[in-house]
């Protein structure tokens, strides 16, 4: 279902619960309203569509990345960008990192460990700061 872009700072300012499989519906929410934002948009948190779970979602440019309570657990190669967010007015400064490592779990729960690079990497970094309530 599509869902409605979350705009309030109070509630992107709460970190997520860690999601279970009873919250995989949410998984099906953040593909159908990314897709309908692809043409200005390239990932999305749960929160920003309602949700306050440890999902995200992350276009590849030919196929979309859910991460289940993804965390971050390496990065190498920091770098200052600035940023802009559905949910959020303007753009922002920050510091992500060329290269990352994260843990998280694929959409049928097994645990995975990747290393993300370049733009991936950073869409994952914005996604994952949602995920603690970091709004940039």
């Amino acid at each position: 279902m599509i869902r409605p872009i979350v705009k309030d700072p109070l509630f992107l300012s709460i970190p997520s619960k860690k999601a279970s499989k009873e919250d995989l519906y949410i998984v099906q929410d953040l593909k159908d309203t990314l897709m309908v934002h692809r043409d200005h948009c390239v990932g999305m948190a749960a929160n920003m569509i309602g949700y306050s779970k440890r999902i995200i979602i992350a276009s590849t440019g030919f196929a979309d990345l859910i991460l289940i309570n993804p965390e971050i657990v390496k990065k190498s190669e920091s770098y200052e960008t600035e940023e802009g967010c559905l949910s959020l007015k303007g753009t922002r400064k920050t510091i992500r990192y060329n290269r990352i490592t994260v843990v998280y779990q694929d959409e049928s729960f097994h645990p995975k460990r990747k290393e993300f690079t370049g733009a991936l990497a950073q869409i994952i970094q914005h996604e994952c700061d949602h995920c603690e309530g970091i709004l940039i």
